[in-house]
């Protein structure tokens, strides 16, 4: 999952794009004898950053598109105003989805031993995405839920504490490669080190949530009502967004009616990036 750059406006849609790169390491793959290896690396991968998207789907962002590169795959957006759970929520959708897909295999394994030579590829690079991502470097998820709860010390200084440890850990895996030399050369090492000094740039973002509805509004859209506390935050209130439906916040005050805010005037109030802020806040002068 990456944080930072790339990408202009939201989309409703999701694009999965196929860079050439990842098509001419598909050919070398397939001369090589590891093919099958290279797509389980390519699904699992694909698997990762989806589940990243649905996670911040859930509070309200929306995936701009995912790229396949020859390392693996990226998602882009913007977290601007997220909350600290839920940005370790989303980053650790990704390894947690991996980490569920290898269980998956072993159980498969378990029932019916005979598949185990097709899917033996597919589990290890499930559950190497899964340990991989949880270091604590820079763009790896692991770094991402270290800069989420160093939060509060300030952006400055969580970002000189993540280039610090993502430095060191890429400099130990640029030693290993090194030490290999001597052997056997460990050119992941290598690869990986290179990955996380460019990472270090940063790159990449999710955009916020913004549900189009030219179109759907000519072919006629149902109205979805949800009564709510008027303490929910605006945060807690985008997960009842729907593409296919206008929403309707009914607010109450304990069993008493206290207003209502319509789909417009709830964006108007994201417009301000409070996504903690109480709905209730927002009844005086929206309604």
């Amino acid at each position: 999952m990456k944080t930072g750059s790339p990408g202009c406006e939201a989309r409703a849609g999701r694009r999965i794009v196929v860079h050439p790169l990842f098509l001419a390491a598909g050919v070398a793959a397939a001369f090589t004898g590891q093919f099958l290896y290279f797509v389980s690396a390519g699904v699992a991968a694909l698997e990762h950053e989806l589940a990243h998207a649905f996670a911040a789907r859930r509070y309200g962002y929306s995936l701009d598109k995912v790229v396949l590169m020859p390392y693996g795959a990226v998602v882009s957006g913007d977290l601007s105003g997220i909350t600290r759970r839920q940005e370790v929520a989303v980053c650790l959708a990704g390894p947690l989805a991996n980490l569920a897909t290898a269980f998956f295999f072993v159980a498969l394994w378990w029932l019916y031993p005979e598949c185990y030579p097709y899917t033996e590829a597919a589990a290890r690079v499930s559950l190497s995405l899964f340990l991989v991502n949880l270091l604590p470097a820079y763009p790896l998820d692991g770094g991402r839920v270290l800069g989420a709860l160093l939060r509060p010390l300030g952006a400055r200084r969580v970002r000189r504490v993540l280039l610090l440890v993502t430095a060191l850990i890429a400099l130990s895996l640029l030693g290993y490669f090194v030490y290999s030399c001597f052997f056997v050369p460990n050119l992941s090492a290598l690869l990986f080190a290179g990955f996380l000094f460019a990472g270090m740039a940063g790159g990449g973002r999710y955009l916020r949530l913004r549900v189009p509805r030219r179109k759907n509004f000519a072919r006629g859209l149902e109205e979805q009502r949800i009564a709510l506390s008027q303490e929910c935050t605006l945060g807690e209130a985008l997960r009842f967004l729907r593409e296919d439906r206008l929403l309707v916040l009914v607010l109450y005050d304990g069993e008493e009616f206290a207003g209502e805010l319509t789909e417009r005037e709830l964006m108007d109030a994201l417009a301000a990036g409070d996504y903690s802020a109480p709905l209730k806040r927002f009844l005086p002068a929206l309604s």
